[in-house]
């Protein structure tokens, strides 16, 4: 018979905190989109903390009911704090994360700038996820949630979503 330590058990719990699918984006997890800031089992606690996309998010709710199953699951009573700052940014997404998203047909998002952003004539380019072509536009600045946009390809005439970047 093999016996689990508790300290194996906690590590088993932290992990499936980690793959719990974002609600509004479900091919990416919680951990790959970058909000789980930190996952422990301490007592007879699941203490999590989150950081929102943005404030107000609405998944937010979604997903503490989910890390609350878990540790209902294991009998354990979940603690979720959201911790604000610093404010969540697309650069804490994993490779992994940005990859599932290309994969799913959502383009993942560039590079932030590192200033404010003035006002310009120029366009963003966005490579279509299923073709690769860089020739695309801007159909609507939102689309399914307030952190994508619509675009179409010109090459492949496909229509996509683009996770912007925050």
């Amino acid at each position: 018979m093999t016996t689990v330590t508790r300290c194996e058990m906690a590590s088993e719990i932290v992990a499936e905190v980690a793959q719990i699918p974002d609600p509004e984006v479900p091919v990416i997890t919680i951990a790959d989109l970058g909000i789980l800031r930190s996952a422990e089992v301490v007592g007879d606690e699941l203490q999590v903390v989150i950081t929102p996309t943005y404030s107000g998010c609405p998944a937010m709710e979604a997903i503490r009911d989910r890390i609350a199953h878990v540790a209902r699951t294991h009998h354990l009573t979940a603690v979720v704090t959201h911790q604000l700052t610093p404010e969540w940014t697309t650069d804490w997404m994993t490779e992994e994360g940005r990859e599932a998203l290309r994969h799913f047909g959502i383009a993942p998002p560039g590079q932030r700038p590192q200033q404010s952003v003035g006002l310009s004539l120029t366009i963003r380019q966005v490579e279509c996820p299923q073709c690769g072509s860089a020739a695309t536009e801007e159909l609507s600045r939102f689309s399914g949630t307030s952190c994508k946009a619509l675009r179409r390809c010109l090459a492949c005439r496909e229509p996509f979503e683009e996770f912007k970047a925050i």
